[in-house]
């Protein structure tokens, strides 16, 4: 209980700290997408660094959920950010929440419980071997830049998707490196600061922030989070499985109820993301630039 109480938070300063995030790097330059510049420039905005303070709060929560349980336990509670993110817009904006909205909700909320009760994962522990840690960093990377490079010559909207994709790849990755360094933790101060993990992590985040404040950038929310909030707990959930040998229920009705639970998962992110509530920011933006 106490691990769905600290997902459920993180994914709710996650959300809170998204829209802000966009809400200021959505009248940013677009020339400043992918360059560190973006960063800087952003800084000097106090809304967007209280955004970023949210987010860091709901990745300290995440990181103590993780701490008490399995990856794939915790992945699909933190998918939840969106519903959060939509909340906070639908206040901001002062408008109440339509039927595709609710329906949303109940699709990722009921997916998310659909996963845990289906696959209840559980096990895992440290990998047995470095090198498949590695493989599966280079693996994630790998796909990431494979997206970025794609999206460098894609249109405006595909190009923010696949930005925000790379990004919550990323962030899937940054999720699993953050249980390996607690797990590490638990042996001792001294194996934590020997391990080549703490060491990696500000590396993953700095680089996924930057691909998410791009993706901000390039399109209002309802185009560019949706995407992230997908690729996040699925890369997270895989890697939880491959390294840390996580274990899933595999009989016939337990991998319907998986399969079944992710599916209305990621249909009510997509769903939610569409929401007219999370395009509000781009309207009142001081952007005097082609967007398209």
């Amino acid at each position: 209980m106490v691990t769905v109480v600290l997902g459920l938070a993180a994914a709710a300063l996650l959300g809170l700290g998204w829209v802000a995030q966009q809400h200021v790097a959505y009248t940013e330059p677009l020339g400043e997408m992918l360059h560190v510049r973006l960063l800087f420039d952003l800084a000097r905005k106090p809304v967007w660094l209280a955004g970023i303070a949210t987010m860091v709060g709901g990745q300290v929560l995440g990181a103590l959920a993780l701490r008490r349980a399995d990856v794939a336990s915790v992945e699909p509670l933190l998918a939840t950010n969106l519903i959060f993110a939509l909340a906070a817009a639908a206040l901001f904006y002062q408008e109440r929440l339509g039927a595709g909205e609710w329906l949303g909700a109940v699709l990722v909320s009921g997916g998310v419980a659909a996963f845990l009760v289906a696959g209840r994962p559980q096990g895992g522990g440290m990998p047995a071997s470095g090198s498949v840690v590695w493989i599966a960093v280079l693996v994630v990377a790998g796909v990431a830049a494979g997206m970025v490079a794609v999206a460098l010559r894609a249109p405006l909207q595909t190009k923010a998707m696949l930005l925000a994709a790379a990004a919550g790849a990323l962030y899937g990755l940054q999720d699993a490196l953050t249980r390996g360094s607690l797990l590490t933790l638990a042996h001792g101060p001294a194996a934590l600061f020997t391990s080549w993990e703490p060491y990696l992590l500000p590396v993953i985040a700095a680089i996924g922030i930057l691909l998410n404040q791009s993706a901000f950038d390039a399109a209002p929310l309802r185009i560019s989070l949706p995407a992230t909030t997908a690729t996040e707990p699925i890369v997270g959930i895989v890697l939880g499985v491959v390294i840390f040998n996580e274990r899933l229920r595999v009989d016939p009705p337990a991998l319907a109820g998986e399969v079944g639970g992710l599916v209305a998962l990621v249909v009510g992110i997509v769903i939610l993301g569409r929401s007219p509530f999370l395009a509000k920011s781009e309207q009142g933006q001081q952007a005097p630039r082609d967007r398209e």
